[in-house]
């Protein structure tokens, strides 16, 4: 049994990490940091509650830690538990620059402990089925990949740490670093990085839309996301050579894991067939003629599959589910957008200086 104490039970200690290290075979939510309440003691009977992660760390049965903290703390956070020699989970954004990734992976080597960032929506149910479909070349080629994330808030949320200008990286990090790395799992590193990154919102103190574009040969994979979309995007546009593929709405598991706490339903990660992705492709043995339209069974999202790769690895039996060179790639992509936005041109991509995993 490996016991994990995860720091800080906000949203992301509360809805993702420990509903789901209780929902996996092999691991105990032992012990949350929570500085000023005993919220995780109610909802979890049993464990020990800690004032600072400092506290934390001189519990001596705790093998993994979970960063769960405002994304301005992760990396400090993230050092210090591997100076105490445990391995570690960090939400995401893992650091605000790709430098901080990089200095937080030799410490990991210098510690002999695993650091592993928390990116699940790779195991979202409508990027598991794009995935499936484009594996199997449904569409042919992939010329042009759409991926966006978008939100109805016209109003700043200026008491909240993630719009306050403290994390000044905004959506780009938050939702951007998932919507960066899906894109990388599907087409690997691309060539060249073109953005717009702005703040629209009146009276906004953080980076509140972006539009990244990540181009690669025949291929141009564009990203997304605003606050003031009253009507969203769909969550996934692909056009390839043989078909297209659409999908709107989000994987549900968010939602549920926000109103239960709790792993509960047989079905979990399935989505309603009112909210399947369609696909559109000519017929077979009939070029250009008319298309073939129908929807696709998506596979159920399971974020529990990230969190028994972080056991499995552990235990010395897999790799980590995300390597950490995924969160440096994903940092450095998000560095040259910025860049790309402030001189209003397409920035080269130097994978040259990547740090050895």
């Amino acid at each position: 049994m490996i016991r994990v104490g995860v720091v800080g039970f906000g949203l992301a200690g509360r809805v993702f990490h420990a509903p789901l290290i209780t929902a996996v075979d092999g691991l105990e939510l032992a012990a949350v940091v929570e500085r000023s309440s005993r919220n995780a003691e109610a909802a979890y009977p049993g464990i020990v509650t800690y004032p600072s992660l400092e506290a934390m760390l001189g519990d001596a049965i705790l093998e993994l830690i979970v960063v769960a903290t405002p994304d301005n703390w992760h990396i400090r956070h993230a050092h210090q538990v591997l100076e105490a020699r445990r391995h570690v989970i960090v939400d995401k954004p893992v650091a605000a620059t790709a430098k901080e990734v990089a200095g937080l992976m030799a410490s990991s080597a210098e510690a002999g402990r695993l650091v592993i960032p928390f990116h699940n929506r790779r195991w979202d149910s409508d990027f598991r089925t794009l995935q499936k479909l484009l594996h199997e070349e449904k569409l042919g080629r992939v010329v042009s990949f759409e991926s966006t994330f978008d939100r109805w808030r016209p109003h700043p949320r200026l008491a909240k740490w993630q719009e306050d200008g403290s994390t000044p990286g905004g959506v780009l990090t938050n939702l951007g670093t998932h919507l960066t790395d899906q894109a990388l799992v599907l087409f690997g590193l691309p060539e060249a990085v073109g953005a717009e990154v702005t703040t629209e919102r009146d009276g906004g103190a953080a980076i509140d839309s972006f539009t990244v574009r990540l181009y690669y040969p025949g291929r141009v994979v564009t990203l997304g996301s605003n606050y003031l979309a009253a009507q969203p995007r769909p969550r996934f546009r692909v056009r390839g050579t043989q078909g297209n593929f659409v999908k709107w709405g989000l994987d549900p598991q968010e939602a549920r894991l926000n109103e239960t706490g709790r792993v509960v339903e047989p079905n979990w990660g399935l989505e309603p067939a009112s909210s399947w992705g369609t696909l559109a492709v000519e017929p077979k043995g009939d070029p250009g003629g008319s298309m073939v339209t129908y929807p696709v069974r998506p596979i159920p999202g399971d974020y529990r599959l990230y969190y028994a790769g972080v056991r499995d690895a552990i235990l010395g039996k897999v790799a980590p589910p995300v390597q950490a060179i995924d969160a440096w790639r994903v940092a450095q992509l998000l560095e040259w957008a910025v860049e790309s936005s402030a001189q209003r041109r397409a920035i080269p991509c130097d994978w040259s200086q990547e740090p050895k995993s």
